[in-house]
């Protein structure tokens, strides 16, 4: 694929490999075969096993006399003796006479037959059984258990990867970051002429899905190499050093079709640190040293470029990430809401939509989204435009869509009863007034009681009016009293609790105790980071930093902040009381309230409150504690 006089040279290697071993196997089995079914007999038994009537039949060749007895018991059934043939007069008078069969063996038949049988049929057999182990071998190993150093990269011709940065949107800084790779691989002659030296490697890092491989693509396009592709796990095989023989091949490759571009994918398979690894002689290690020797050898002058991909940085070696080898670490992540909407349009660009469509409106409704998610956004929104016998994708589509990725689809076989619709109202209008009241919180989007695939039997969704990248202790706080909205509402209404504040909990906790441990907004830590987080691109996980005492007075503030925003919280909706049995009993009705509408019932009811108050409870009918 790469090198036609290389791979037909070790294909022919190997084919005389397993032929000789074949050959070797087929002479030890009919040798023992013979001695097993054969023996020689000297002529003088022979005369004498024909006066005692102990023979069968005999064949007469050219060279010997080829005797089958009579079976006289289970183990000489099947057995064959030959003896060397003398001229003899009388031996057909002998046999004659003992009655015992005789004739020629003809010669070309035998000679054929016993060379097919002996050999060829062997040597097809083994071949037949060793390619059908070695190819279910190779499906389990993901690739050739027999490629001993032949590296499995995937080589792109000019222009074959089908990407430009045109294709890339939300990731600008990472394209500036990449296009100087591409100027040095079209005029590299300028950079040699003033001295500079163009970067060995770039590591792209970032979460999963926010399009590190496809920036590796778009930068093979934008300049017109050759691309390879390898996954940092294929160079691990179940051979000790075979993984240090792919790297070799694979420089060796990448310098032979140079100017070209060199990508790995998931190098932490490779690249991890080799601090805690006592033992010194692990096939990942071996890999690993022989890729920084390679880093180290080659002449980035003549325009090969490494680029790798990962989205654990903090584990990698540090040798690997010195300079002099990926002198360069490119930080793709997460798109803001210009970069969502610009990747909305890049996803949409091949589906027919309406004119009505507001793109904006879905990035915004999609804070933390990478291009992954966005583009599934996209084409789901087609789907249910399909399933909808339209020829279009509208609006309430792309809002559908978002709703699916974020609570699943609508479960229309959960019907609630009338008094757990009643409270999960309730529950629902508490988030969305607490919200609505206090300072420093998001508009409210959505209210809906319809119960959801993921678990969810309602919610409120808020929009961000814009970008933030801050958030401030009042911000913290009033978050926290919106996600105990719920609960306080079916405390202030029914004087009751439920178990469908479980998920508001788990993260009103998580967010108090970031608070207290992380953010130093607390005045008995004051600002002592007591948690660092771990793997950030990948689940978060924070890292413990204090000791047992300390965790105790933590959960002791956190405590203290959950208890103060679940105070505040039910202080707002008993002071409107009334708001919130209207708003509940609108929802109660509609099933779902878009944000718009749930201000203007706000707005409304205090107009009304202004000319003169309303009894709230005649507008839900028999109200009951649950």
């Amino acid at each position: 694929m790469f090198n036609n006089k290389k791979f037909n040279r070790n294909k022919l290697r190997y084919f005389i490999y397993y032929g000789l071993l074949a050959a070797m196997i087929i002479f030890i089995a009919n040798e023992y075969m013979s001695g097993l079914k054969s023996q020689h007999i000297k002529y003088s038994d022979f005369i004498n096993d024909i006066n005692q009537n102990k023979i069968s039949e005999v064949q007469i060749s050219r060279d010997k006399l080829i005797i089958i007895p009579k079976s006289q018991d289970e183990t000489d059934r099947g057995k064959v003796l030959y003896t060397e043939r003398i001229e003899d007069p009388n031996l057909i008078e002998k046999l004659n006479n003992a009655k015992i069969q005789y004739g020629g063996v003809p010669q070309e038949n035998t000679v054929l037959k016993g060379f097919f049988v002996n050999w060829v049929l062997p040597f097809i057999i083994i071949a037949f059984l060793l390619q059908l182990f070695l190819g279910k071998l190779n499906k389990k190993m993901g690739s050739g258990v027999m490629s001993f150093g032949k590296n499995t990269a995937k080589i792109y011709a000019e222009n074959e990867t089908g990407v430009n940065f045109k294709d890339v949107a939300g990731q600008e800084e990472a394209k500036e970051s990449l296009v100087e790779i591409v100027d040095f691989l079209h005029n590299s002659q300028r950079y040699v002429d003033i001295g500079a030296r163009l970067p060995k490697g770039a590591l792209l890092v970032g979460p999963p899905g926010t399009g590190k491989t496809l920036l590796a693509k778009a930068v093979a396009g934008e300049a017109k190499v050759p691309f390879f592709s390898i996954s940092g796990s294929a160079f691990v095989e179940m051979f000790v050093g075979m993984g240090a023989a792919r790297v070799r091949d694979l420089f060796q490759q990448a310098q032979e079709k140079a100017p070209c571009i060199v990508f790995i994918d998931e190098i932490d398979a490779i690249g991890k640190s080799r601090d805690g690894n006592i033992a010194g002689n692990d096939e990942r290690e071996q890999t690993l040293n022989q890729l920084l020797a390679e880093m180290d050898g080659f002449d980035s002058s003549r325009g090969v470029v490494i680029l790798a991909a990962t989205n654990r940085p903090e584990v990698l070696d540090k040798a690997l990430l010195r300079p002099g080898r990926f002198d360069r670490r490119v930080i793709v992540d997460r798109p803001d809401l210009k970069g969502r909407e610009d990747i909305l349009k890049v996803h949409i660009k091949g589906v027919k939509v309406s004119p009505d469509v507001d793109l904006n409106d879905i990035a915004k409704a999609t804070p933390g989204a990478v291009g992954a998610d966005l583009a599934n956004i996209i084409n789901e929104a087609a789907l249910r435009a399909v399933k909808n016998h339209r020829v279009e994708v509208r609006q309430e589509d792309l809002e559908e869509a978002v709703e699916v990725i974020v609570a699943g689809k609508e479960k229309k076989d959960r019907i609630l009863s009338p008094g757990e619709k009643q409270q999960v109202a309730f529950h629902e209008v508490g988030h969305a007034l607490v919200a609505a009241l206090l300072k420093h919180t998001d508009p409210v989007h959505k209210i809906t009681i319809v119960p959801r695939t993921m678990g969810a039997l309602g919610y409120t969704m808020q929009l961000p009016e814009e970008e933030k990248y801050l958030n401030t202790k009042e911000e913290m706080m009033d978050q926290i009293c919106v996600m105990l909205g719920g609960r306080s509402a079916e405390e202030v209404r029914f004087n009751s609790i439920s178990t469908g504040a479980s998920n508001d909990i788990e993260r009103a906790t998580r967010v108090a105790r970031s608070m207290v441990t992380m953010y130093g907004m607390t005045e008995r830590f004051d600002m002592m980071g007591l948690e660092s987080i771990q793997n950030k691109y990948l689940d978060g996980r924070p890292i413990q930093n204090y000791s047992a005492e300390t965790a105790s007075i933590i959960d002791e503030e956190t405590l203290k902040i959950i208890r103060k925003s679940h105070e505040k919280s039910k202080t707002i909706l008993k002071d409107n009381m009334e708001l919130l049995v209207i708003i509940s009993k609108k929802l109660i009705e509609k099933e779902t309230l878009m944000g718009d509408e749930f201000m203007g019932i706000i707005r409304e009811y205090k107009e009304k409150k202004d000319g003169g108050a309303s009894d709230s409870e005649a507008l839900l009918p028999d109200s009951h504690n649950i």
